[in-house]
């Protein structure tokens, strides 16, 4: 059966495949007696990544001529020489954790930039509501209904498809809740199942279960239900299982690198996706965080290898596709007694793309001294994550209004996009 969590709040449909035994055999039927729909013309289509748990800005991408780190540090500070195994030096001030090396060349390319001193003015450690206020965009209301996200694709002006807004992930982010319908598939070859069973059962389970979006009042559940057959019907037209990323990507076989591999499958297929959401766990480092390698470390090259493979899969979409990564918060400047770091306060993210002015650390960050840490521990927000997500959703999107997109905020965007 259909769990009731699969029809979410203000429109936006989760279709949970994964879990619950596959789609049932009914409403594949029915989405295979239904003619398949055409492509839709290609989009421009944002790509998110959200970095649960919140990641180390000061480990991943280091101001390592900062004479305070070595001190704030002792045992997780790096050698900034990549000969011998340590960080590349990106501009004199930054270095680049090697783990991270699958992205360096996109840097030196100019096509992907850092965005350092990030996070949200709400100076709140908990993991829960400082997500909940990013995805949201709005800081300091927790009682906003829908997703930044949602409202940067209503703000595109085009018309919705099954595919608008699609998020590789067992339940529907916070931010892809709202008016404009969303899809949480947490695996495309589960929701696109064949065929199976008795057929004449089949069609009479299609047929009750169709009449029942037809004739139900609740617009909620005929619009949604609707949905999820138009997705069905595109999905059963193409061979997932059988994907073969171009120009030799290899995608890691991880969450993160299968999510990934997925959300191309569905660019390629030119379903009409706009905006693409996909989630990496793990950077919650109190203990035992490492330098070169270690928890940390591995974590970093799994998102790394993820996104370079992405890219490359990519190939000749790359000019319609920009990457965003983020994360709720950053980490203590201070490492801890055990080995790790604690919840802080500003972060780094990563914008990669042919439409980004990259090659560049986009930052404010004064020192790590005493004096410049926020309550003299963290490196303090010295850029609101708005400025950037305006930025960039609205110069890759080709927003024209983008006065809904982030409700009360009148701050000034990071100028990284072309």
């Amino acid at each position: 059966m259909i769990h009731r969590r699969a029809f979410m709040k203000s429109g936006a449909l989760a279709l949970f495949a994964a879990g619950f035994g596959g789609v049932p055999n009914f409403i594949a039927r029915a989405a295979d007696n239904r003619k398949i729909l055409h492509p839709y013309k290609k989009n421009k289509v944002l790509v998110c990544i959200f970095q649960r748990g919140a990641m180390d800005g000061l480990m991943a991408v280091s101001p390592f001529t900062d004479p305070n780190l070595k001190t704030l540090r002792p045992t997780l500070f790096m050698s900034p020489v990549q000969a011998q195994g340590g960080m590349m030096d990106l501009d004199g001030q930054f270095g680049l954790h090697p783990a991270l090396n699958s992205l360096s060349s996109f840097f030196k390319e100019g096509r992907m930039a850092i965005v350092h001193g990030v996070g949200s003015p709400n100076n709140t450690r908990s993991h829960f509501d400082a997500q909940d206020f990013m995805e949201s965009g709005t800081p300091f209301n927790k009682g906003t209904s829908s997703g930044w996200l949602n409202r940067a694709v209503g703000l595109t002006g085009h018309e919705a498809t099954p595919f608008s807004a699609v998020s590789l992930t067992s339940a529907l982010p916070r931010s892809l809740y709202g008016d404009r319908e969303a899809l949480a598939i947490s695996n495309l070859q589960d929701f696109a199942i064949q065929m199976q069973g008795n057929p004449m059962a089949g069609n009479m389970a299609a047929k009750s279960f169709e009449s029942l979006y037809d004739q139900t009042s609740n617009q909620l559940l005929n619009k949604t239900g609707k949905e999820s057959f138009e997705a069905m019907k595109i999905l059963k037209s193409t061979d997932i299982k059988n994907y073969q990323p171009a120009n030799g990507a290899i995608y890691p076989n991880s969450p993160l690198g299968n999510s990934l591999k997925q959300i191309a499958t569905l660019i390629k297929m030119d379903v009409g996706v706009e905006v693409a959401f996909a989630e990496s766990g793990g950077w919650d480092t109190h203990f035992n965080q490492g330098t070169v390698n270690g928890a940390f470390a591995r974590n970093l090259r799994d998102f790394s290898d993820s996104i370079a493979a992405f890219w490359t899969d990519m190939g000749q979409y790359q000019d319609e596709v920009t990457v965003m990564t983020m994360t709720e918060f950053g980490r203590t400047a201070h490492q801890n007694g055990t080995g790790g770091t604690d919840h802080g306060r500003a972060s780094c993210l990563f914008v990669l793309g042919n439409d980004v002015q990259g090659g560049k650390v986009y930052h404010n960050i004064k020192s790590l001294a005493k004096a410049d840490l926020e309550d003299g521990r963290d490196l303090p927000v010295s850029t609101d994550f708005r400025a950037v997500f305006s930025s960039v959703s609205s110069g890759h999107l080709r927003l024209k209004n983008t006065n809904g997109l982030f409700p009360g905020w009148e701050g000034k965007k990071v100028e990284l996009m072309k």
